[in-house]
């Protein structure tokens, strides 16, 4: 048995009718005729009865119909799965994502996405910049969201997507606070927050490179890896801290965030989009477009 069969079953079935039936699978009667025959003898059941009103189906025949239709469905939605799932439009979609992705690119962007290809199911994995960089050379993951510059990308391609600079996160009563054009060097005396040199390595170097640009070395108080952390411990008194600006659009109540002016205000940081071009599947390909285009740096 196959599909061809099945569809010439529903057809007769559904026509009562060899003449019409044969229409309207575009076919002549006569190869109609033999399908159906060598379809009841494969069965071993007798499908249709031919009457002097015409044609009837069998018992057999009725309670095989709506099986048979579901079958040619399941087929046809087999066939359409699968060529969506090559061209990028369904699917499983692996991204890691570092938690600062959340202030406004996967808001902005992921609607995008899910409207332009609501059939690509996102699995989405919060994790580090060196993480997602591990998953990614692994191929645990398809793609990765996540802070740049990065230490090393190895055989991973990175693509800026949200450009970013530091500011200041301040502790409110801080009285550097009041200074209505604050510079960096302003905080070489004060305890800071920074970023994990092993989990947030990128980070950790930028950070540093502004403060020695500013001319002088931060004096750490705590590390943390994640941006709401960092910002989480400003509040709690444990120091200041250089934190991208985007941060600022999810205020905390006891932390002011302040534009930065000088020496070693102006150092480049963001978030990427990474991903293997050697092992890309449709789908990446797919979100990585996307989020070029909604960056202005795609075709």
């Amino acid at each position: 048995m196959d599909t061809r069969q099945l569809r010439h079953f529903v057809a007769l079935a559904e026509t009562l009718n060899y003449h019409r039936a044969a229409e309207r699978l575009h076919m002549a009667q006569p190869p109609l005729s033999a399908s159906i025959r060598k379809l009841e003898e494969q069965l071993g059941v007798q499908l249709f009865a031919r009457t002097r009103r015409g044609t009837e189906l069998t018992a057999a025949g009725t309670a095989a119909l709506e099986n048979a239709r579901r079958a040619l469905f399941h087929t046809e939605q087999f066939g359409r799965t699968a060529a969506a799932a090559a061209n990028g439009e369904a699917g499983a979609l692996r991204i890691g994502f570092v938690g600062s992705a959340t202030y406004a690119l996967m808001p902005q962007s992921m609607p995008l996405f899910r409207q332009r290809y609501p059939q690509v199911q996102l699995v989405l994995h919060e994790s580090t910049t060196s993480r997602i960089m591990a998953l990614l050379d692994k191929g645990d993951i398809d793609l990765g969201l996540l802070r740049f510059p990065l230490a090393q990308a190895g055989a991973i391609r990175v693509v800026p997507i949200e450009r970013d600079v530091f500011v200041a996160a301040l502790p409110q009563h801080s009285p550097l606070v009041q200074r209505r054009r604050l510079q960096l060097s302003h905080l070489a005396q004060e305890p800071f927050v920074l970023y994990s040199a092993t989990e947030v390595p990128g980070l950790h170097a930028t950070a540093l490179l502004a403060c020695q640009q500013a001319g002088f070395l931060p004096r750490v108080q705590q590390e943390a890896v994640q941006v709401q952390t960092v910002v989480s411990l400003v509040e709690s008194g444990m120091g200041v801290a250089l934190v991208p600006s985007v941060a600022a659009r999810h205020t905390a109540r006891n932390v002011v965030f302040k534009q930065l002016h000088g020496n070693g205000s102006a150092v480049e940081i963001g978030i990427a989009l990474a991903y293997r071009p050697q092992a890309e599947t449709p789908a990446a390909r797919r979100f990585r477009e996307t989020l070029e285009i909604m960056a202005g740096t795609g075709a």
